[in-house]
């Protein structure tokens, strides 16, 4: 038949018919219908509402889909779903492409399950997270990650305080787990000894050394990036400005600290329009110098 087995059975398990088996007339008809259906999104409004608007914040979709989903919302979705109805037709008209992070016209290829990186020693799930930190009740609980660019060893690692949303970067020469460790206890020293607590992080093997790092490590359970909200949007802005094709080497020092002090001197709503510098002189009572 010129298919894999695979798309076979996919075929037969959707359109089978109870008792009948499978029936191409019938199948076909089937197609067509679920084809002319709305998708969700479109049938709900609220929901089409609540997503725009939170793609308008530069949010991700895995960012919208995992905090519906935590506040218990009536209508949840996964974020396959979201980018389906993006790039799907009803999507491509409005272009919402454009209100995603990276802003790409078409998806990319998902990537092929690999060499896995070797398990973290000592690792703490964030469920072990202090609930001030998961609350953001305190300053001192941080998020860390790495910016990656395409075909170079060179890469941002960005740090960023999850009351204040005070964003701290560093410029790598290579992503190890010794030079990252190394890089990322500087950006937390910079920060009074009252706003070191604790870090949270993904499961990249960037991250294997963080028993040297001055604070508690926790980390997001595999494929949950929604868990670390504050610097997923925090890189989703700096890539208007770093796009993953650009020579990360190109940009000085300068370069760099002038992109941060920007996002640490733009107003936000979640902080009352204060901006972020200004939140965290708030609540430590003494300003970080950038």
């Amino acid at each position: 038949m010129g298919r894999s087995a695979s798309t076979i059975g996919r075929e037969l398990k959707r359109n089978a018919l109870p008792r009948a088996g499978y029936k191409p007339a019938m199948a076909e008809r089937m197609a067509w219908a679920r084809k002319r259906r709305l998708p969700k999104i479109e049938r709900l409004s609220p929901l089409k509402t609540h997503i725009l608007d939170a793609l308008a914040m530069e949010q991700s979709p895995e960012q919208i889909a995992g905090r519906l989903k935590l506040e218990g919302s009536e209508h949840t979705i996964s974020a396959e779903t979201i980018y389906a109805w993006i790039y799907g037709p009803h999507g491509r008209r409005r272009k919402l492409h454009r209100l995603l992070p990276q802003a790409k016209s078409r998806r990319g290829r998902r990537a092929r399950k690999g060499r896995r990186d070797p398990p973290i020693p000592d690792r703490m799930p964030i469920h072990m997270r202090p609930t001030k930190a998961h609350l953001r009740a305190e300053p001192g609980h941080w998020e860390a990650d790495l910016v990656h660019f395409r075909k170079q060893r060179a890469c941002l690692l960005t740090c960023i305080e999850r009351r204040s949303r005070l964003l701290l970067t560093a410029t790598l020469p290579d992503k190890t787990a010794r030079t990252t460790a190394e890089a990322l206890a500087r950006l937390l020293n910079r920060a009074p000894k009252r706003a070191r607590k604790t870090v949270t992080l993904d499961n990249g093997g960037e991250f294997y050394d963080h028993k040297s790092l001055p604070v508690r490590a926790f980390f997001c359970d595999p494929h949950s990036p929604w868990q670390r909200g504050s610097i997923e949007n925090a890189n989703g802005v700096l890539r208007r400005s770093l796009p993953r094709h650009i020579r990360l080497i190109k940009f000085s020092d300068q370069d760099i600290e002038d992109i941060t002090w920007t996002y640490n001197t733009t107003p936000r709503k979640c902080l009352g329009f204060l901006t972020p510098i200004e939140a965290f002189a708030k609540s430590i009572g003494v300003a970080l110098e950038i």
